[in-house]
């Protein structure tokens, strides 16, 4: 690793007051992703915020008509949660399927939603759910937050705090996962909330997407059968073809789709 200032603040305030002093820092949360990028020399920040001594924000709860997971959630206390399987059964199931013992028992929901991996799981969920995800600054409407590939609407000096979950009527979540890393080689958040059907995916792009037709289609009661994504925009590797991804996401959402009862 290079060398860098590590600091360990102890409230979001203090946090915020470090990231704007600092030339480059980095926001330190479970270190699934910053870690070993570090230790890789892909990354060499000036100043590390590690926000493990900031105990406000690691919290589930129920908020009205909303579930709130507070940034540095890890992801086996979510899964785990009572409050989380009652309020929405989908969110927990997906969290219990991220990573390995390892990770869920490190990593942070608010660390993976900041990272915006193209094939994290929860990406999937706040798109899926229609979340809104808050900041020391604003809230940010989940729609709005992801942009592109590692690309969110964050902007300097601002931090994840909580995400805020609208409790659906039904949900479900179906994974094709990658066998070594457990990664979403395609991941379907199928959602029936107050405004209608949402259809999320990751794992296929370099962002997470809605698929329209396919919310269309169950909006009116009709199969999503037949009704595939372009593979031109879709990601390419060795572990997927586009197209095999495109075929991916038809297969996820039917699943999902099952599992709605």
């Amino acid at each position: 690793m290079y060398d860098f200032a590590y600091h360990r603040p102890a409230s979001v305030a203090d946090a915020s007051a470090q990231l704007g002093k600092a030339a480059d820092p980095k926001i330190l949360a479970g270190g699934m992703t910053l870690i070993p990028t570090l230790k890789q020399r892909l990354a060499s920040p000036s100043d590390l915020i590690d926000l493990g001594a900031v105990k406000d924000l690691a919290y589930i709860k129920l908020e009205g008509n909303s579930l709130v997971i507070g940034a540095t959630t890890r992801h086996a206390d979510v899964a785990a949660s009572d409050v989380v399987a009652k309020a929405i059964p989908a969110l927990a199931c997906l969290a219990g399927g991220i990573g390995d013992q390892h990770v869920r028992h490190r990593g942070t929901i608010g660390g993976s939603v900041a990272n915006a991996d193209p094939s994290a799981d929860y990406p999937a969920a706040v798109v899926g759910l229609g979340a809104t995800v808050v900041t020391s600054k604003r809230e940010i409407a989940g729609d709005a937050f992801f942009t592109g590939m590692f690309e969110t609407a964050l902007e300097a000096n601002e931090i994840i705090t909580a995400v805020k979950f609208p409790i659906p009527e039904k949900a479900a979540y179906a994974k094709f996962p990658n066998p070594a890393s457990r990664y979403a080689v395609v991941g379907v958040f199928v959602a029936k909330t107050g405004g209608g059907w949402r259809v999320a995916v990751t794992g296929a792009g370099g962002s997470v997407f809605r698929v329209p037709e396919m919310e269309a289609a169950l909006a009116r009661g009709a199969s999503v059968d037949g009704i595939k994504v372009a593979a031109g925009k879709l990601n390419s590797d060795m572990h997927a073809t586009a197209e095999y991804r495109a075929h991916l996401v038809t297969v996820m959402t039917k699943r999902a789709v099952a599992a709605l009862g």
